[in-house]
């Protein structure tokens, strides 16, 4: 059985596709950009941008019932790969100790042109 997540902390998806879709125990959260839910701001630089991602994905994980203690494995999208320090520093603060396992790649563009996307699976 699965049920789909939408959150008001998150910015409404510019496609089809649900912020998450929650099978059983596990939830699968669809890559999020740094674009802000109530405003539509997305700011230039990559810290901000990780700042409103980690946001974005923090609000999908708490209307689930779960939050990044839940979180089993994530994909980071990176416009430049030379920003890697900036956004592991910020990622990785969202998370204490039980770090999920992730990949992180380097691709040539991201929806709204934004310079990071990242996306979970999450376990209760």
């Amino acid at each position: 059985m699965k049920s789909i997540i939408t959150s008001k902390n998150a910015p409404a998806p510019i496609g089809p596709y649900s912020h998450g879709v929650l099978v059983e125990n596990m939830l699968f959260v669809s890559g999020q950009v740094g674009k802000h839910p109530e405003t539509g701001i997305i700011h230039e630089n990559v810290k901000e941008q990780t700042i409103r991602v980690m946001e974005n994905l923090k609000g999908i994980l708490a209307d689930a019932g779960m939050n990044f203690e839940n979180v089993v494995k994530t994909t980071i999208f990176l416009k430049n790969l030379n920003d890697f320090a900036t956004v592991n520093e910020i990622y990785g603060s969202n998370f204490t100790g039980s770090y999920p396992a992730r990949e992180t790649v380097e691709v040539s563009r991201l929806p709204l042109d934004v310079l990071v996307e990242i996306s979970v699976i999450a376990m209760k």
